[in-house]
């Protein structure tokens, strides 16, 4: 039997958080450069990197604790914690792109998927 989806998302998760580390670590040091470069919110990177090491760990987290969950709490709590993470980088680039409906509807979608998948498995495992 191969490794569960959900220890691979999360795995996949902690190595984009290990290699955006340096990319934290770019921002941080040149954040002017990032800025000349079109980059207005280089901080933003340090959210993302901070968002995957959280995110890959509920991941894997969940699968060892409740390895037996019906599925759709975890495809909810799966698509939250990818898509949440990833919500930090359009701001990078386009500070104000938290005013567009599209952005606040996916970041409603993938904020109530994980507001929902996570009370729901704690529901589920008592």
């Amino acid at each position: 039997m191969g490794v569960p989806l959900l220890t691979q998302l999360g795995l996949i998760s902690l190595a984009l958080a290990g290699v955006s580390g340096w990319l934290v670590l770019a921002a941080t040091r040149k954040s002017e450069w990032f800025r000349a470069h079109g980059v207005p919110a280089p901080r933003r990177f340090l959210q993302t990197h901070l968002d995957w090491v959280m995110m890959g760990l509920i991941l894997i987290a969940v699968q060892l604790a409740a390895p037996s969950s019906p599925d759709w709490i975890k495809a909810m709590i799966a698509f939250g914690a990818i898509v949440n993470p990833l919500l930090f980088l359009p701001l990078a680039f386009k500070p104000d792109a938290e005013e567009s409906p599209v952005y606040v509807a996916v970041a409603v979608v993938s904020f109530s998927a994980l507001s929902i998948g996570l009370p729901a498995l704690a529901i589920w495992a008592l």
